[in-house]
Order: structure tokens, then C-alpha cells, then sequence
């Protein structure tokens, strides 16, 4: 006897028929020769109160149920107060909380998520002080400009767990499908929404998930919007340039693992002539003068480019991250180099490729894993200086991990890897993929074949 289908396809749910859950689309219903109406969310509303035209404050569109309206001076002080308290609202406020005026209601469970977003999951896009960050003062007001920023904030904070939800896949679903129309109906881009495509490719790179289309999307529009001149001092405000600065930084390649797009090149194109080059690039934590060389990967960067990095002055804890990325790019160069002819990522020119730094592979391994274990320890020790900078360490992390000659011989750096991706979903699925590589013992296997093949994407950044 079948029996009433909860956690099913929509056409199982209807017809009250037990659904086995197969995505994308069901095999009851493909047995049985129906459409599937498959599994997205829907949202239901309910007979809310028009917030404007002649039947302002109705629930119902008749004459009988719109209220009487205030008249005269009475009616302009409300007006006037009513304005007041919404900017009042756009601002946080002294117990750190944020409330937003949409036009249309906001559920409480969503509402203390988001605040839980500005007060603490905010911090995990930063490598600086995200209390300081552009970001962190623009928010409320992005929320205005882009509907889907807010369902997305939420989503991210949900995405900090280190399981997949069902509520995160709710939120990630509606974000996503909001984002995508807004996108499809943008002829310019405004900060909201290319503020919400930044942090839908975040939830993305941190949870495996496609992302890097997004920024495709993002580029197309840009490009016809004057993107190639975002380096002019016309038109483009610091926190335009910050956000290209972003996805500049997300469109690295040496960043990503299994790819699925093409890189664009945006930091090269646009992001070198758009700010100063000195200064520290907040979601990162790396001096831009070293993100310009991470840049250079594939063309005119080599392993001596890093060598004679010449570092920045900074504290105590920057200096272990920098060292540690700067090692790390040599790594990341040499494996490029070693990678066979048909590889798209060994696309460095050959008469380049004898520029090497004099030091051996395991000599690298163990400074950049010595690097991190002082950050570690002086994080412990000095918690309130640079607090969100161990936020960066996924980059050094994992290209050390894919040194499997030098790892295999030395379980006990295996195990300060292990111990330093803890604690998230993208830690855990790169830790999985390091795993996998270890086991194998394989140094020829590409750590971005196997991403692909099990269907991720994945950032580390």
C-alpha cells in the first residue's frame, strides 16, 4: 500500500505516492510515464497587505477593506516618521543587530540569521578585520538594490556548517534562482547584485558546488557596461573597484580545483590598473604586489619571480601567511611544469620553464609547513591579533598536500595537514581529495581530474 510521500518530487506528493528520491528527476514517475515536477522549493504567500496604488493597507482588493487614510497634518508627521524609522533601521544598531525594510515581511528565523551573518559568519570571508571591511558598513543598503542578496547572506551563514542541510538547500535554491533572474533582467550591474554573485560563488567554492559560471555571467555584463575602463577615475567608486578586485581574485586559476570554466583573466585585465599597487587585499590577506605574481602563472611568472619576492612590511603573522604563499607559488609552478603537454593548465612557455629557484621540492615543503605551524601556535597564542588571518591558510595547506613523493615518506606531515583542515564542509572535501592522492601514492594523478570526476568544484580562498 503506498502511502503519502513528504520528503519527494512534488508529482509523488500530489498523487500520495511513496518517491524513491532520485534526481533529477524521479524513476516512479518515469516508470508510470508522468512528468516529474521534480523537487525545488516553492514558496507559498499568503494574503498579505498591499503596500501601495488605491488599495494601500487592504488585505483584499475591495472597496470595503481599505482602511480610512490619515489626512492633513496628521497624515505628513506619520509619513515623516515612518521615513525616519526606516533609515534609523538601516543602520545597526548598538546591540549589533540589522533590520531591513523590503516592502514585504521578513521571518523572524531569517531575520536573526542575517544578523548572525553581519555579527560573526561575515568574518569568514576576511583574512583582515571584516568589522572595517567596505562590505560590512554597505550591506543593509546592498539589500535594497538586490532581493537575492539577502536569501544569499543567509544561505552563507547556513553554509558554515560542516554538514549540507535541508534549510541550507532551501535558502540556497531560492538565492539562486533569485540571483540568476536578476542577472537575466541586469543590463548594469549594480553593486547589490554583483555583491550577491560574489558570495553565491562563495557559498559554492566552499561547499564544492559549480560556481565559477557565475562569474562568466558577471563578466558578460560587466564587459558591456564599461568594465574596461574601471582603471578610469571617472566612475568607479572604491567599493566597485573592491568587488572586481574579488572576482579578480576568485578567476585565479592556481585558486581553484576542478575548474569547469575557462579562466578570464580579470585580475591582469582590469584589477593591476584599478588600484595602487601596494596594500593589503583584504579577502585574501596577501599584499596585491604578490597577488600580481600569482597572476603572472602561465605567462611571464616564474619560480625565480616568487624566489625574489622581496616581501612587504607587515606583522609577525602576516609574514609566516606571505612566506608560506610565496613557497607554495613555486610549488604550484613546479607541478604545472611537470604536468604532461595535453594538461590546460601546462600552458607556461618552455624557454621559461629553466628559471628555477635553487631550493628541492622537500626543502619547500618543510619551510611552507614550518610557516604555518608558527602562524598556528601565534594565533594561539595572540588570538585577538590579526583574528581572522588563519582564514587564508587553505592555499599553502593543500599544495603541500599534493606533494605525494615528499608526504608519502613523511606521515607526520601528513597529519599537521590533517590538522590544519578542520572544521568546514571545504575543508573536509579537500582533506578527501588529499586523502585519495596519498592512498594512491600516484605523483602523476591531477588532483583536478579527480574533482571533476566526482562532480566538485572546489575554492582555496
Amino acid at each position: 500500500m503506498s502511502t503519502r510521500s513528504h520528503t519527494g518530487c512534488w508529482t509523488c506528493k500530489r498523487r500520495r505516492r511513496r518517491c524513491d528520491n532520485a534526481r533529477p528527476l524521479c524513476r516512479n514517475c518515469a516508470e508510470r510515464g508522468v512528468e516529474c515536477e521534480g523537487y525545488e522549493v516553492r514558496l507559498r504567500w499568503g494574503a498579505g497587505i498591499a503596500s501601495r496604488g488605491r488599495f494601500t493597507g487592504a488585505d483584499k482588493p475591495v472597496k470595503d477593506s481599505v482602511p480610512p487614510r490619515e489626512k492633513g497634518r496628521k497624515r505628513d508627521l506619520s509619513r515623516e516618521r515612518r521615513k525616519l524609522e526606516r533609515s534609523e533601521r538601516l543602520k545597526s544598531g548598538s546591540d549589533g543587530s540589522h533590520e531591513l525594510d523590503f516592502g514585504e515581511r521578513v521571518e523572524v528565523g531569517d531575520e536573526a540569521l542575517f544578523n548572525e551573518f553581519m555579527n560573526n559568519g561575515i568574518n569568514a570571508l576576511h583574512s583582515t578585520t571584516a568589522r572595517d571591511s567596505m562590505l560590512h558598513l554597505r550591506l543593509p543598503e546592498l539589500c535594497q538594490q538586490s532581493r537575492a542578496l539577502y536569501s544569499i547572506c543567509i544561505a552563507f551563514q547556513l553554509a558554515l556548517s560542516s554538514t549540507v542541510t535541508p534549510r541550507f538547500c532551501e535558502y540556497f535554491d531560492t538565492a539562486l534562482r533569485t540571483f540568476r533572474s536578476e542577472l537575466a533582467c541586469s543590463t548594469t550591474l549594480s553593486d547589490g547584485t554583483l555583491t550577491s554573485g560574489l558570495l553565491l560563488c562563495s557559498i559554492g567554492l566552499m561547499h564544492g558546488l559549480p560556481w565559477t559560471m557565475h562569474l562568466e555571467g558577471m563578466h558578460r555584463i560587466l564587459q558591456c557596461n564599461g568594465l574596461d575602463d574601471v582603471h578610469r577615475p571617472s566612475t568607479p567608486t572604491y567599493f566597485r573597484i573592491h568587488l572586481v578586485e574579488v572576482m579578480g581574485l576568485m578567476d585565479l586559476p592556481c585558486f581553484a580545483v576542478g575548474r569547469q570554466s575557462s579562466v578570464i583573466g580579470i585580475w591582469r585585465r582590469y584589477c593591476q590598473h584599478a588600484a595602487p599597487r601596494y596594500g593589503i587585499e583584504p579577502v585574501s590577506g596577501l599584499p596585491r604586489t604578490l597577488l600580481d605574481i600569482f597572476a603572472g602563472i602561465g605567462s611571464e611568472t616564474t619560480e625565480q619571480t616568487f624566489w625574489d619576492w622581496s616581501g612587504e612590511q607587515g606583522s609577525f603573522l602576516q609574514c609566516y601567511l606571505w612566506e608560506a604563499h610565496q613557497l607554495a607559488g613555486i610549488l604550484a609552478l613546479r607541478r604545472q611544469a611537470n604536468a604532461p603537454v595535453s594538461s590546460p593548465e601546462n600552458n607556461v612557455s618552455a624557454w621559461r620553464q629553466p628559471a628555477r629557484c635553487p631550493a628541492d621540492t622537500i626543502v619547500l615543503v618543510s619551510r611552507i609547513l614550518a610557516s604555518l605551524d608558527a602562524l598556528r601556535l601565534a594565533s594561539i597564542e595572540r588570538p585577538l591579533e590579526d583574528a581572522h588571518i588563519v582564514n587564508a591558510i587553505l592555499f599553502p595547506t593543500f599544495i603541500v598536500g599534493l606533494e605525494v613523493e615528499v608526504l608519502c615518506h613523511k606521515p607526520e606531515w601528513q597529519q599537521i595537514i590533517r590538522n590544519s583542515l578542520l572544521d568546514s564542509r571545504q575543508c573536509e572535501i579537500l582533506l578527501s581529495l588529499l586523502e585519495e592522492l596519498w592512498q594512491r601514492a600516484d605523483s602523476s594523478l591531477s588532483v583536478h581530474d579527480l574533482a571533476r570526476q566526482r562532480g566538485i568544484e572546489m575554492g582555496l580562498i
